[in-house]
């Protein structure tokens, strides 16, 4: 069985399916990406399936539904150069029980954001886009409209994967569906024009 766009596991997910191009991933629990800012909670065990990224402009898409039972649960698109240097863009079940988009850069430690939650809790457009040495998070309800999430870089010289993710901190595991996954060598030119 063969993911799209050539995605590999660095860390393979409980299990794992392909069918007519949706990718569908169960984790277990107590896996997450999250380095506290604080000290302490380090985690960096989550399924994760990438694929190396073109040295210019690009952007990775997918529509996005998760299975949601426990708090923090997600479906997640990655960018990864290593343990220290990463980030995540997320649809994720919130501790009041919402869906929302959330998005984490970690640079050493994590800074985590809540961005906003998802009108309809049953599905998200994600998408991350490359624009020059840094990085751009969008979220979309019909993978059309994009809202602006957030622009960051990552302080690494070391090369950059990107792909899915799929997370369960402390629930008893998630599943998660990316369906019309693509990766295109697409420029986005403005930030928040919804393009």
């Amino acid at each position: 069985m063969q993911l799209p766009l050539d995605l590999t596991w660095d860390i393979e997910p409980s299990s794992w399916h392909v069918d007519a191009g949706i990718v569908t991933v169960t984790t277990g629990p107590a896996t997450d990406y999250f380095i506290d800012p604080a000290g302490g909670h380090r985690a960096l065990n989550a399924p994760r399936a990438v694929v190396a990224s073109p040295p210019e402009s690009w952007q990775l898409k997918a529509r996005v539904t998760v299975d949601f039972s426990g708090t923090y649960d997600a479906g997640v698109l990655m960018v990864y150069a290593d343990d220290e240097h990463w980030a995540k863009l997320c649809f994720e079940r919130s501790p009041q029980g919402s869906a929302m988009v959330v998005s984490v850069v970690t640079n050493g430690v994590s800074d985590d954001a809540n961005a906003w939650v998802v009108p309809d809790p049953a599905q998200i457009w994600l998408r991350i886009s490359r624009v020059r040495q840094a990085y751009a998070f969008h979220a979309s309800p019909d993978g059309k409209q994009w809202e602006f999430v957030r622009y960051f870089r990552l302080d690494t010289n070391a090369t950059v994967r990107a792909g899915i993710e799929v997370q369960a901190p402390i629930g008893d595991g998630c599943t998660a569906t990316f369906s019309e996954l693509s990766m295109t060598s697409t420029e986005l030119l403005d930030l928040r024009d919804g393009s």
